[in-house]
């Protein structure tokens, strides 16, 4: 048994905390800006109810075992206000975020050693106020470390599938060029569906060429048939899918498309790869984040 706090309960935060339900054992907190009354995930074998403490305020918390972050990329400083008390023992931190810059942003506040960065896929969606939707298998990838394999053993029992891999920058950029052409989405305002068109198709492929580019030189292994395999991962979900940018445009929240787009433009940048077309995206997003629906 684990006292586990997550940070951040969206759609990932709802289906870790759903995950650390069925596993089993666990005494769980979630760590949310307004109160959540109740938890409830829906999975393809039926709802899982979450027993959990709810603390809204970083006063009120004390020292667990793990953390895991689950928050938006952007709000790096407003997470880490949590913590001093939840890491008063020492508790490593996972980060289950966007984008590939996670040791990057946690570095100001928990020291490196005890940082554990997580690539979770999973199509999810909060269907309401404390109610999320899995609309597919969960699965992570972790590097293969000793602290990685304690994270995974948290979630012995549940319907999960976790790798430790040694090539950890190739899971990184793998989900990055899955992530990049969910801003799509988000521009035309229209489900994973839109993905199917020729003309969107042949956009996101450029789009994810891109990011595979950057990824290779930061020393991702990555196939030359990459975008061909996210395309099909998309066509695999159902046309209706929202991804966690197009639900936060539509909600009018603020978006990260900073953590993704903005992510690949910072790479290639460094590297000297141009990628026009996600600074593009990036651009268009940053001008409807100043002004949401």
């Amino acid at each position: 048994m684990a006292r586990v706090a997550i940070v951040g309960v969206g759609a990932i935060g709802g289906v870790v905390a759903g995950l650390l339900e069925t596993a089993g054992g666990h005494e769980i907190v979630l760590c949310t800006r307004r109160p959540l009354p109740a938890l409830t995930v829906q999975t393809h074998a039926g709802a899982v109810r979450v027993a959990a403490r709810n603390l809204t305020d970083p006063a009120q918390a004390e020292a667990v075992d793990w953390v895991l972050v689950a928050s938006k990329g952007y709000d790096a400083a407003g997470t880490a206000l949590w913590f001093s008390a939840l890491c008063a023992n020492g508790a490593p931190v996972a980060i289950l975020q966007n984008g590939v810059e996670h040791r990057e942003r946690f570095a100001p506040y928990v020291s490196a050693e005890r940082l554990v960065p997580v690539v979770i896929d999973c199509p999810a969606e909060r269907a309401d106020d404390g109610v999320v939707l899995m609309r597919g298998a969960a699965a992570m990838k972790l590097e293969n470390t000793l602290l990685a394999g304690e994270f995974a053993a948290l979630f012995a029992g549940s319907d999960v599938e976790i790798g430790l891999v040694d090539n950890f920058a190739t899971a990184l950029w793998r989900k990055l060029c899955m992530n990049s052409v969910g801003a799509l989405c988000a521009l035309a305002l229209q489900p994973s569906g839109v993905l199917r068109g020729e003309a969107m198709s042949r956009v996101a492929l450029r789009m994810v060429a891109e990011c595979a580019a950057v990824g290779r030189a930061e020393g991702a292994q990555l196939s030359e048939s990459i975008g061909e395999e996210v395309l099909e991962q998309y066509r695999r979900h159902p046309p209706d899918s929202v991804n966690s940018l197009l639900a936060d445009r539509l909600a009018g929240r603020r978006m990260e498309w900073n953590e993704r787009n903005g992510a690949i433009l910072r790479k290639g940048a460094k590297h000297g790869i141009p990628t026009p077309l996600n600074e593009m995206a990036a651009a268009l997003l940053e001008a409807v984040d100043s002004r949401p629906l």
